[in-house]
């Protein structure tokens, strides 16, 4: 694969950075500035998650994530899933390779699914900070419908997945 071809939206970003630039040189700085900051807050918070994916992938067994969230775990898995999601800390990207490593250990993709969700709308510390600024009443309000809406979600976007999608899926997974 070419160098072009392979950072083809980097160069694209950075040829429109500098048009921005040469118009408007205030507005090229900020979305130079802008773009160091997401670099910096990805680059301290991605290694973590990759040291706990890496402690994940070698502590825990593939028989134990089949038998706590495989697909005939039922009720323990959605717990489990629940559990891990709520505990999760840093942004939504984040959760994505846990999710990865979730399938890749022989997970549930409806789980999977469902641990995306939670992780990006039921976050404990994310619930803390929603039932001071906004109350308790709606905090239960969102939590319930989040809930409710990403584990039906998770389920029915699984059901439409045929065979090979999962095969596919799960292949793509491995490969990470």
């Amino acid at each position: 694969m070419s160098f072009f071809k392979k950072y083809k939206l980097s160069l694209i970003f950075s040829i429109f950075t500098l048009i921005i630039y040469l118009i408007n040189p205030n507005n090229g700085r900020s979305i130079v500035t802008f773009a160091l900051k997401d670099l910096k807050t990805m680059l301290l918070t991605i290694p973590p998650i990759f040291i706990i994916i890496g402690l994940m992938d070698v502590w825990i067994e593939k028989e134990t994530m089949i038998k706590h969230m495989g697909h005939d775990s039922g009720i323990k898995g959605i717990f489990w899933t629940f559990l891990l999601g709520t505990i999760g800390a840093g942004p939504t990207y984040g959760a994505f390779p846990v999710a990865a490593l979730l399938i890749r250990k022989g997970a549930r993709i409806a789980y999977a699914i469902f641990f995306l969700g939670i992780w990006s709308a039921v976050k404990l510390p994310m619930v803390i900070f929603e039932a001071t600024a906004m109350g308790s009443k709606f905090t239960l309000i969102h939590i319930f419908t989040m809930i409710t809406t990403y584990l039906i979600g998770s389920f029915v976007l699984e059901k439409f997945l045929t065979k090979k999608d999962r095969e596919d899926l799960i292949l793509t997974v491995k490969s990470f």
